[in-house]
């Protein structure tokens, strides 16, 4: 428990010789775009070159305890772009539509320098998620309503958000071609998807990304999905790879969350006696870490990054300081030796609690 409480009194000291001094809001971007490591999801005509490390939006509006002021949110986004992050991440049921929103707004004039991606899937009702809908008709309708609030009149990338099991994959992938064909897309992802649903996907429109959650708290994929993502040529992109910010430390068994917009506490994960249970991931991490100047959160993300070349994360923020630690997470690189010993320390350790209940263990991995 030492190593809890010192992680929880003191800041991540980032050394100069490793990754350079912190920057404030006001100074140089550390990472200048031409300078930003990249990697590519997909393969062929289908693959697109993206930042190493892309930015996930949903937490600015949705799912989140609060909702920070829009400008702010903005701001972090033009930060994220000076970085040299290319690959944005939104989806019309975050808010819904406010993030969608929030991200068009942002963007502005740099559209054409990122690879922006969104999703369709769900039935919307009186401003709620209300099952999944992946009907083709309804696709072309979030496809139209997505364009007008991004601003912009092309999908880097589209993903379809959750498997509908009343509408054939083949139908859908079908609807995706069409739209790529005439320009409103360009690539095609699934996010939650099985093997199999990837793989008749797949036949109709080769995809580009499988998106799905995985991180050190969620390892499901390493079992099927990124053996048919490698086989096919699909990039992965985790989504939660800081497990809703359970691998950054900061959130124990006192937090506390506003149910009205955040889906934690509904979570067994992230009630207090499985925070308790599984903080040996975090000193696991920490112990790691200590030894090379880097926080949790970093060990987590370069651990992630390093399975796989064509593994992209897409960890959320609301703060610069944050984003600013996740990028340099990509500067480290494992020994050999210092990531087989770390993965099997990281082996030993059983996670407690489910990561979905109800529906939404219902609609993934499928």
């Amino acid at each position: 428990m030492e190593n809890r409480r010192n992680f929880i009194k003191t800041t991540t000291a980032m050394g100069a010789g490793l990754f350079g001094p912190f920057t404030s809001p006001n100074a140089q971007p550390a990472h200048p775009a031409a300078n930003l490591k990249t990697r590519t999801l997909g393969i062929g005509k289908n693959k697109i070159e993206v930042s190493s490390l892309g930015l996930g939006c949903m937490g600015m509006s949705y799912h989140r305890s609060f909702i920070p002021e829009k400008k702010y949110m903005i701001s972090l986004i033009h930060k994220a772009l000076d970085m040299g992050v290319t690959f944005f991440d939104t989806a019309e049921a975050y808010g819904p539509y406010r993030n969608e929103e929030l991200v068009g707004e942002a963007l502005g004039a740099r559209r054409k320098d990122i690879v922006l991606c969104t999703k369709f899937g769900f039935n919307i009702q009186d401003g709620k998620l209300a099952g999944t809908n992946s009907d083709p008709q309804h696709i072309r309708q979030v496809v139209e309503q997505s364009l007008k609030r991004l601003k912009t009149d092309y999908i880097d990338l589209l993903y379809q958000h959750r498997v509908d099991p009343n509408v054939p994959i083949e139908d859908v992938a079908g609807t995706v071609k069409d739209l790529i064909y005439e320009g409103k897309v360009k690539h095609f992802g699934m996010s939650e998807a099985n093997s199999e649903t990837i793989r008749k996907a797949h036949v109709v429109q080769p995809l580009t990304a499988l998106q799905s959650e995985y991180s050190l708290m969620t390892r499901q994929p390493e079992k099927d999905v990124v053996k048919t993502c490698e086989e096919l040529g699909i990039g992965f992109v985790p989504y939660s790879p800081l497990s809703r910010g359970f691998l950054s430390g900061y959130i124990t068994e006192h937090t506390k969350y506003n149910p009205a917009n955040d889906n934690r506490p509904s979570l067994p994960r992230y009630q207090p006696e499985a925070i308790k249970a599984n903080w040996v991931m975090i000193d696991t991490l920490t112990t790691f870490g200590n030894q090379r100047g880097l926080s949790a959160a970093q060990v987590a993300l370069a651990w992630l990054m390093a399975q796989k070349p064509w593994i992209v994360p897409i960890p959320g923020t609301t703060k610069l300081a944050h984003l600013q630690e996740n990028l340099w997470a990509m500067d480290y690189q494992f020994t050999p030796q210092e990531l087989t010993q770390l993965t099997a320390d990281l082996n030993k350790i059983t996670i407690v609690g489910d990561r979905y209940t109800g529906q939404s263990a219902q609609q993934v991995n499928k």
